[in-house]
């Protein structure tokens, strides 16, 4: 399977403290989720790729190219790159359409025609083809996430990448962007804090943790690595990193020494990413 982007050995450093440690990745056509707590460096392994940020060493490849390489290899890249930030900031007194109109001239759509029909089309995609006339101020939290997630797709990109791109959606609007996402030709590559996103979409998980990546593989192999650690009962079992009250009344504990009347249950993508975060803090010497 042809290969999107690459890194090899890119790093990162901010005032000379590591945001992104030494990383080699590969990415290819299909949707890859990006798990790690706040402070991971998600961010900041999102905006090497997209090439908004410079890294400090390494390499970085996007499409073929090597766009640290040079600034003509950049500009290339960055016309099969659609990048949804987790904050966007607007143009004041633009509509949507004036909005997405504006960031397509950007992309180099020169053709008036072309480029009318490729702004009525993202915004099908999102749901807000009865909203291109509104004023984007008048817009819902969540119409301008999908607004911005629009301005994303435009073009077709080869490599998609979205930072927290479900935040301020409701489940409705939640589920019909995992739709859209999943069905896209190209690499997406999103980085999220809803474990329900990843196990419902992604067909490879990335867990990143104090800048480094903590494990690679499919959502299977993530959630393998819980196995026999979950447990059901009428008591916390004793050790457990996480613990809490089920809707059944039940305790679900994650991690742990089993009690003695607990059973073993099903663990869920949470599950593994909670103790794995636990074995990175263990790692680091943190109780």
């Amino acid at each position: 399977m042809t290969t999107t982007a690459r890194l090899a050995g890119a790093w990162k450093t901010f005032g000379g403290v590591p945001a992104v440690h030494p990383t080699s990745i590969e990415l290819r056509p299909g949707v890859v989720g990006l798990l790690g707590p706040n402070g991971a460096g998600k961010t900041t392994l999102l905006r090497l790729l997209s090439t908004a940020l410079a890294p400090s060493g390494g390499r970085i490849e996007v499409t073929g190219l090597d766009v640290t390489a040079s600034h003509a290899n950049r500009v290339q890249a960055r016309r099969r790159i659609g990048y949804c930030p987790q904050e966007v900031v607007y143009p004041r007194g633009m509509t949507a359409v004036s909005f997405l109109d504006y960031i397509a001239v950007l992309k180099e759509w020169k053709n008036a025609a072309s480029r009318a029909a490729e702004v009525r089309r993202v915004l099908d995609l999102v749901h807000l083809g009865d909203r291109g006339a509104m004023k984007v101020s008048k817009l819902s939290g969540g119409q301008r996430r999908r607004l911005a997630i629009a301005q994303a797709l435009i073009g077709r990109p080869d490599l998609l990448i979205l930072d927290e791109p479900t935040t301020g959606l409701d489940p409705e609007q939640r589920a019909s962007l995992r739709g859209l996402l999943s069905g896209l030709a190209g690499t997406v590559l999103t980085s999220t804090h809803q474990t329900e996103d990843v196990s419902a979409m992604c067909d490879r998980v990335l867990v990143i943790d104090d800048g480094a990546i903590r494990f690679d593989g499919t959502v299977p192999e993530l959630i393998a690595t819980a196995a026999g650690r979950v447990h059901l009962g009428p008591s916390a079992c004793a050790g457990a990193v996480q613990t809490w009250k089920t809707g059944t009344g039940l305790v679900r504990s994650v991690g742990g020494q089993p009690a003695p009347d607990s059973c073993v249950v099903d663990p869920s993508v949470e599950d593994a990413y909670l103790l794995l975060r636990s074995a990175g803090r263990t790692r680091q010497g943190v109780t």
